[in-house]
């Protein structure tokens, strides 16, 4: 039985291997290995080959993906979250703040994998959670989960390559007086915290644009709205970078912000832009700003 199975079908344009063919579509080694040994399936024009298979232009190939187990542990909830994008292979949804991505053994429940798991369950899905863009806590803004191993392992891929673009906006602290620039400062961990980050010659690489979209005042103070853009991914990497520059985001008490103004760390991931892994279609996908930061910003606007 096939149904509620991944699949993916491609025809081949020339003579080649099986197994070369395979590779040219994206699946590791190790998707290859599950699908021999774990119930999947190599279909050529509607019967069952093995890689050393020889193809010709014109086959249809067919791989059946084996059933993925669900994550052991993971407590699947039901839980409200909007849909930014959805199909058979990625679903894009936005998180709120004050929600962590994954569980922890302090926190088993309450999170937004917890959410996609009961979401997946209840939407009769084989699949268990695999997240390919995350969030701290605190920050609001649209995540990325690929609905089967093997989208994960392409999205995966695509990260590496730096083919997927993530944009975010804050509001920091003080007036930024250029009007762009790149923040290209190593990041590591503080030796005295498991938790903070600080600017580290020894740390690993970490690369952030800035562009200032607005410059503005709120009870007095000078703050700015940026636009930044992550050419890496190291944990609290905005905040780190903006702090080391002088203009700690509003609401991040940990790297130098105030809480004045917003009790959490104005920081939104506001787009996500990618070539889908399997329809090759440009995907531009936004989110809305949350109400405590679109409240800041029409304060600035009353202010003016």
């Amino acid at each position: 039985m096939m149904e509620n199975r991944i699949q993916l079908s491609f025809t081949v344009d020339k003579s080649l291997l099986l197994r070369e063919a395979i590779s040219q579509y994206g699946i590791s080694k190790k998707a290859l290995t599950s699908i021999k040994f774990e119930g999947g399936q190599i279909i050529v024009n509607g019967e069952e080959k093995t890689v050393r298979h020889i193809l010709k232009k014109g086959d249809i190939v067919t791989i059946v993906f084996p059933k993925e187990k669900k994550s052991e542990g993971l407590i699947a909830e039901e839980m409200c979250f909007p849909i930014l994008f959805e199909d058979e292979h990625l679903l894009v949804i936005s998180k709120k703040s004050g929600m962590s991505t994954i569980p922890s053994r302090e926190h088993p429940n309450g999170t937004l994998a917890n959410g996609i798991a009961g979401y997946l369950e209840k939407n009769s899905s084989v699949s268990t959670v695999h997240i390919v863009t995350r969030l701290d806590k605190d920050t609001s803004g649209i995540v990325c989960i690929a609905k089967h191993r093997h989208a994960h392992h392409l999205m995966s891929e695509m990260q590496k390559a730096g083919s997927i673009f993530r944009t975010y906006e804050a509001i920091v602290h003080g007036s930024v007086e250029r009007d762009s620039f790149l923040i290209d400062a190593p990041i590591g961990r503080k030796d005295t915290s498991i938790i903070e980050r600080r600017i580290d010659p020894e740390g690993k690489q970490a690369k952030t644009s800035v562009e200032v979209i607005k410059r503005f005042t709120v009870n007095g103070e000078n703050l700015t709205h940026v636009r930044l853009k992550l050419f890496t991914g190291r944990t609290h990497q905005i905040r780190v970078h903006m702090m080391s520059v002088g203009h700690p985001l509003i609401g991040d008490d940990l790297y130098g912000g105030s809480l004045a103004i917003m009790p959490r760390q104005a920081l939104h991931a506001k787009q996500l832009k990618l070539v889908h892994p399997f329809t090759k279609q440009a995907l531009t996908i936004e989110d809305e700003y949350p109400m405590d930061m679109a409240a800041v910003l029409e304060k600035a606007m009353i202010d003016k």
